[in-house]
């Protein structure tokens, strides 16, 4: 005879249940599994199935298998528990195997079946098996139910199958709320956001009711399109508050930031302050958003950031890792590193120096901040390096200029069996393009497509940015028009690099190609065309471009576009236009654009002019030697030697020292930098030879007496370009162009040196200043020696 009840239950299947639904561990359920089969073997069907979902619930999928099994009893409930249990685990080929035994058993599967095995197609992937259930579902006529429809359209939308979540959703007998949602959900999950628009609009007008998931995607949606769906933005949040859920911080939350990523800042922060209670979530996105905006980013929208940050303190809130790296990105942005620094306190304060974003946020902060030790310091000190900490040290000591550190760290996370990103890369690259080691540069692009990342635009872009640099204009062209798509970056750059090599012509070709693929330009895409217009001397049309600017396409000129313009009117000798053009501008008092003048006053010889803006360069800027050294030198072109000699000794009085000259060149063995008369390199007596025996033969094909006195001039002083060129001239095949950088523009000397040189031994040299490069062939030069 079975065992009685306790008083309190009116049955052992009451009493084991109640056992069953408080069981807080396997441990637990296994022990009551264990007294079931002790004292009531005569278990009913339905206790049995208890004990099954109580074993799911606490994902005992095994001990769960095992029951069915034992059970001599089974219905569709029994496999469907089963079922579900394997696809929450992700086991998606026993939850299908499951599937099957339970149509084999002949129990009859029924809409809960289906529904459990498509779920576990939708967290797996799996179209095929998912497929293959559907057709089982059209079968056993359950298909358009619902119920069934709901989890096919969730399935397909999660395997990316659009087109046949919609055509199941066209061909369901009826639609619910879920029906719509799952649909709306799985076009922005895919980044159709054109026919979600659609499908929420007729959502609308059917009259279904919105719940907060569906808006929320929605949201999201809006979020990451252009700035044509603000209307649509406000539409939907005018739907947010018509459902009632304009309480729900979840929502909330995601329409700051929409409104953020919309540069709608003011319509965000009306958002926020009308939360009454607003929770930390809350605030992190406020906080992120003002970051976020891309207008105005400056000390001021920072410190509104700033601001929240106090306010989520004088709260008593819980700062969050997202709160940390979100507060470090405006003291980032606003500058301010003392601030920084005591939010870097209050982290190590949480315990929270171990999130990968903060340490990112630190490290940028620091770098940006020119507190490279502090960077490198909180680099060493991270107890866990991913790929986003790696990218922010290489990218912070790319913008440091500290570009071969760079590439020894991209080498280091390398070893440390790290797989780099594709932001890692791009940086790596341009690294590569300031060092100009194009061979560098080839290695990192083979591992970008090895990796899968070439088809990237941003790839591309910095793969035509680093060819550019390296002096390879033609191979940056081959990979610019090997580009599936290309932004305004990609024309930017391939249009500065012909610029920058004096290819005029093709700099304006390729903007003209811009406009006419409809590419709206930029800055620096018309900084490229300038540079373009004024290294070729087309004054005309440099000017009218510049006027294009402004008024067709409403941008406003730099400081950057003045100095090419002043450049322009320079070269053509129209120095008092230029000089008119300064004054006339915003930017009459900034030493660059007079700087551009005094070197044109230089190309001209015009003393006169050029003193008095040289005078006025220096009051503006008394410690740059770059405007004494151009006055030095216009005074030595026109013999006047005292008073040459006057801004030498001025230049000692101010304590004004010239920065070394720096030349370098890429080899197979590495990259081997000289500064004038250097003879540290271990080759340096085979050096000089060469060098001796070049000079000694242009002799040959000096022209005028002007370059034979300068020539013989050039025998007493080894500039660093000549040795990197005559190492070039030892270790380079003939037919191989020799490409030397430098640091400092090349003074007149050394650049009639190098056409000599191409000329006396037939070979290409390309040598790349801060201003521009010179291609020297044949005793020319690009530049038309004007530089």
């Amino acid at each position: 005879m079975p065992p009685s009840p306790p008083l309190a239950f009116p049955s052992l299947d009451a009493f084991y249940l109640h056992l069953l639904r408080a069981c807080p561990s396997l441990r637990h359920a296994s022990a009551v599994h264990a007294h079931i089969a002790h004292a009531h073997p005569a278990a009913s069907l339905f206790l049995r199935n208890s004990l099954l979902a109580a074993y799911c619930r606490l994902g005992g999928s095994l001990p769960a298998r095992r029951l069915l099994d034992e059970m001599p009893r089974r219905n569709a409930v029994s496999f469907n528990l089963l079922i579900d249990a394997y696809s929450r685990e992700g086991l998606v080929s026993l939850s299908l195997e499951t599937f099957v035994r339970a149509r084999r058993a002949g129990v009859g599967v029924d809409r809960f079946s289906y529904a459990a095995t498509l779920a576990a197609c939708s967290r797996a992937g799996d179209l095929r098996a998912g497929k293959a259930v559907h057709a089982l579902a059209v079968l056993d006529g359950v298909s358009s139910g619902v119920f069934v429809s709901n989890s096919l359209i969730s399935m397909y939308a999660r395997c990316s199958e659009m087109g046949e979540a919609r055509r199941v959703f066209d061909v369901a007998e009826e639609r619910d709320d879920v029906s719509w949602n799952s649909l709306v959900s799985g076009y922005v999950r895919a980044g159709a956001c054109d026919e979600m628009v659609r499908v929420f609009a007729m959502m609308r007008r059917c009259g279904m009711g919105l719940n907060s998931f569906a808006l929320g995607s929605v949201i999201k949606c809006c979020s990451g399109r252009g700035d044509g769906t603000m209307g649509i933005a406000e539409a939907v949040h005018g739907c947010v508050v018509k459902a009632g859920l304009g309480s729900e911080l979840f929502l909330v939350s995601a329409m700051i930031d929409m409104y953020a990523k919309k540069c709608a800042l003011m319509e965000a922060v009306a958002l926020f302050r009308s939360v009454q209670e607003p929770n930390v979530v809350v605030f992190n996105t406020m906080i992120a958003g003002f970051c976020r905006t891309e207008t105005a980013i400056g000390k001021e929208v920072a410190s509104e950031a700033l601001t929240l940050y106090s306010e989520v303190q004088s709260r008593g809130m819980q700062p969050t890792e997202f709160t940390f790296s979100s507060v470090l990105r405006a003291c980032n942005l606003a500058g301010y590193l003392e601030f920084g620094k005591q939010i870097h306190g209050q982290v190590l304060k949480h315990c929270v120096q171990g999130d990968d974003f903060i340490g990112s946020a630190l490290i940028d902060l620091y770098f940006n901040s020119g507190s490279m030790e502090d960077g490198f310091r909180c680099f060493r000190c991270s107890p866990r390096r991913d790929i986003v900490t790696w990218t922010a040290m290489i990218s912070g000591c790319v913008q440091n200029e500290l570009f071969e550190k760079a590439l020894s760290l991209f080498h280091e996370s390398l070893g440390a069996g790290l797989k780099p990103d594709l932001f890692t890369i791009s940086s790596v690259m341009n690294a590569c393009a300031s060092l100009a080691v194009s061979r560098a540069g080839e290695q990192i692009q083979c591992f970008a497509t090895k990796s899968g990342f070439d088809r990237f635009t941003v790839m591309g872009n910095s793969c035509v940015h680093m060819y550019a640099r390296s002096g390879d204009v033609d191979a940056a062209t081959r990979r610019f028009q090997e580009m599936e798509s290309r932004d305004v970056v990609s024309w930017s750059a391939v249009i500065s690099s012909h610029a920058q090599h004096g290819c005029a012509r093709d700099a304006l070709h390729f903007f003209n190609e811009m406009v006419g693929a409809k590419v709206v330009p930029n800055e620096i895409t018309f900084l490229g065309v300038f540079t373009a217009c004024s290294h070729a001397g087309l004054v005309d049309e440099g000017l009218r471009y510049y006027e294009i600017m402004s008024k067709e396409y409403g941008l406003s000129p730099t400081v950057r576009h003045c100095t090419c313009v002043v450049d322009l009117l320079g070269r053509a000798g129209r120095l008092a236009e230029a000089e008119d053009f300064i004054r006339n501008s915003i930017f009459h008092i900034d030493p660059v654009v007079w700087r551009s003048l005094l070197a044109s006053c230089r190309i001209h010889g015009d003393l006169e002019r050029g003193q008095l803006v040289a005078d006025w360069i220096m009051e503006l800027e008394p410690t740059s030697s770059a405007s004494y050294v151009i006055l030095y030198n216009m005074f030595l072109d026109a013999g006047e030697l005292s008073l040459a000699s006057k801004t030498r000794d001025l230049m000692k009085q101010r304590g004004v020292k010239k920065e070394p000259g720096l030349s370098w060149i890429e080899l197979k063995c590495g990259v081997h930098s000289f500064v004038a008369g250097d003879k540290s390199h271990p080759e340096s007596n085979v050096i000089y030879t060469k060098l001796a025996d070049m000079l000694s033969r242009i002799e040959k094909v000096a022209i005028t007496d002007t370059e034979i006195s300068r020539m013989e001039q050039n025998l007493m002083n080894c500039h660093s370009e000549k040795l990197a060129v005559a190492l070039g001239m030892i270790h380079l095949p003939q037919s191989a162009p020799i490409r030397v950088m430098k640091n400092l523009r090349v003074c007149r000397d050394c650049h009639l040196t190098m056409k000599l040189i191409s000329k006396s031994e037939n070979r290409e040299i390309i040598l790349r200043d801060p201003i521009r490069f010179h291609h020297f062939r044949d005793g020319s030069c690009s530049c038309a020696d004007y530089w």
